[in-house]
């Protein structure tokens, strides 16, 4: 009786992560917290403020929808928490071009682009190149088709 409340419980806590991770491209395994990583541990932050991603740091961890993320420094993680919304990929961070075609890829943060304030992130170079083709085409369509995946587990596309 006790291991199964035990389980049930584990089941529930461990359920926002599960839900998060269909939306939220996060990396393999959990952190600290006992969430999973988004954007393999770099600083969403850095992406607005410097020519580089930047790695961050476990100091600086912000849970945000049941996903941490780290930051460089401590005036990053303020700035996050002001707005993540402003600081996050579209898309939960999945590859911009692979939701245009109805695809949960993997998303680069050395392949990125800023459009309109918001980030964006692509699986590789090559995608990134054929993105660049018709920018405002990919985003519309991945717009489009984002409320169709956004739950879906990657290995049912």
């Amino acid at each position: 009786m006790k291991l199964n409340a035990f389980l049930t419980a584990t089941l529930i806590c461990l359920a926002p992560a599960a839900f998060a991770a269909d939306e939220v491209n996060v990396s393999n395994g959990l952190t600290l917290t006992g969430n999973t990583l988004g954007i393999h541990g770099f600083d969403p932050v850095s992406m607005f403020r410097s020519d580089a991603p930047t790695i961050g740091d476990a100091e600086f961890t912000v849970a945000h929808d049941g996903v941490d993320y780290y930051f460089a420094t401590a005036d990053a993680k303020a700035a996050f928490e002001a707005d993540p919304a402003a600081m996050l990929p579209q898309f939960g961070g999945f590859c911009a071009f692979g939701v245009y075609v109805g695809k949960k890829l993997d998303g680069d943060v050395r392949c990125a682009d800023i459009v309109d304030g918001k980030l964006y992130l692509f699986v590789n170079e090559a995608i990134f190149e054929k993105y660049l083709e018709d920018k405002d085409a990919v985003i519309a369509g991945a717009f489009a088709k984002w409320p169709e995946i956004a739950t879906t587990p990657v290995g049912d596309l």
